[in-house]
């Protein structure tokens, strides 16, 4: 199997509208042999929206991966030290999560889990869901997009004409984009048509 022998962690984020479109992703890396160890935000821990509740997509992520969630920064912490993913990727990761990554701002599980990779210097992958990555967040984007060991699943407007400044990764391509990231590649084309 593609994955047998692999550690990916897998980290959320809380676009929370990308949930259900991840949850296979996560199954099929699973289904290919790997250990994925979930890394969740504070707000997929805390929050209830309209696409599902915590405990539900918990319950779900328990179930898929087989193992405990790491929820906090303190159990984030060891996979430095650990050197225990081979690869990690943030999906979805909001514009929120990708401005603290590109300032180098660790406060929570999922920003603790990506600074470790990267002490590592291990691939980080991240496939961006936000509102304004045409916006505020382009910066916070480019920086990232010349960052050393990260790389991103081709992203595209999902929504031109009623959010122009809206960009979402295509999810299905994560664990493509994470095998080409374990060569040192960026998977491409890495702008795409999201329709």
């Amino acid at each position: 199997m593609k994955w047998q022998g692999k550690t990916v962690g897998y980290a959320l984020s809380g676009s929370h509208c990308t949930f259900a479109e991840v949850m296979p992703v996560i199954k099929r890396f699973v289904d290919e042999g790997a250990n994925v160890v979930p890394i969740v935000s504070h707000t997929l821990i805390t929050t209830d929206t309209r696409f599902g509740t915590a405990e539900e997509w918990q319950r779900q992520l328990r179930t898929i991966t087989g193992n405990e969630i790491i929820s906090t920064i303190v159990d984030a912490e060891p996979l430095g030290p650990s050197k225990l993913l081979d690869v990690l990727v943030i999906a979805p990761c909001t514009g929120n999560t990708t401005s603290k990554l590109a300032n180098a701002q660790t406060d929570g599980p999922v920003l603790m889990a990506a600074k470790a990779q990267m002490r590592n210097q291990r691939p980080l992958v991240l496939a961006i869901s936000t509102n304004d990555g045409l916006g505020l967040n382009a910066a916070n984007i480019a920086k990232l997009l010349v960052c050393k060991n990260v790389y991103f699943v081709p992203f595209g407007q999902d929504n031109p004409i009623q959010k122009p400044n809206s960009l979402v990764a295509k999810m299905e391509l994560v664990p493509e984009t994470c095998e080409a990231a374990l060569q040192g590649k960026q998977l491409q084309p890495l702008l795409v048509e999201r329709a």
